[in-house]
């Protein structure tokens, strides 16, 4: 069990859903945890709701000069948890140039720019613990979800990089593949979604994997088979029955 108390957390896309209810656990845990996104109105409400305090820092993660900016603002931590994102569902037949690229460039590359200022600092005092979220539909290409999928196959891609380059070294990776969470972001999907989560529920996945030694933990575990087994299925049969 990992030591919370005093400890300092910069979770990035915590105003709401699965960063909010992320927030809460820390700091209920002792931990003092800094929360940013765009909106200062929602982190300075979610940090008068947090039950140990905390702090919150603006980021546009789509922004380079923000998110030096916001690095600098919040200094050394001891942690950072990764789970700016947002969402729209389309095919490549309705394609949306600008929603797809916003995907790309705040799932993906938001994510190498806050990892480009963390990163450094955690190895050269060989400390640190970053936790990344991707997503199960990460694992394989899907129908009717360009951008979000390509974006989290590329979170995921980082995540397993960084683990192989920093694995001997005293700076933890995880990688956490959440299924359906109700958010604001799934409200947009219009099918049938199993094993949807509450963001307290995938919190609590969250927390139970950031306090142990493993790398990779894709939840829940059984609809997690589904997309993990997917990737053995030969070409021809997976987009048969996943088209």
């Amino acid at each position: 069990m990992r030591s919370w108390t005093g400890k300092r957390y910069w979770l990035v896309g915590a105003s709401d859903g699965l960063g909010e209810a992320l927030a809460h656990r820390l700091s209920a845990e002792g931990a003092h945890v800094i929360v940013s996104a765009r909106s200062e109105d929602k982190l300075k409400a979610v940090v008068e709701a947090l039950p140990g305090g905390g702090s919150w820092q603006t980021v546009d993660v789509s922004d380079d000069d923000s998110v030096r900016e916001a690095a600098a603002a919040v200094g050394q931590v001891d942690g950072v948890v990764f789970l700016a994102g947002v969402y729209w569902p389309f095919s490549a037949l309705e394609w949306d140039a600008a929603q797809a690229t916003a995907m790309a460039d705040i799932n993906f590359t938001g994510l190498m720019r806050v990892m480009g200022q963390v990163v450094p600092q955690m190895v050269s005092r060989d400390e640190g613990h970053i936790v990344i979220t991707g997503s199960l539909s990460g694992f394989r290409g899907l129908p009717g979800s360009i951008g979000y999928t390509a974006s989290k196959a590329g979170t995921m891609s980082l995540a397993e990089c960084m683990y192989a380059d920093l694995r001997e070294t005293g700076v933890q990776v995880q990688v956490a593949n959440p299924g359906f969470i109700k958010t604001q972001l799934t409200d947009k999907n219009n099918f049938r979604m199993p094993f949807l989560m509450t963001p307290e529920e995938a919190a609590d996945y969250m927390f139970r994997h950031m306090n142990s030694n493993r790398f990779k933990l894709s939840f829940p575990r059984v609809f997690s088979w589904v997309f993990r087994g997917s990737q053995f299925l030969p070409d021809w049969l997976y987009f048969r029955i996943f088209s």
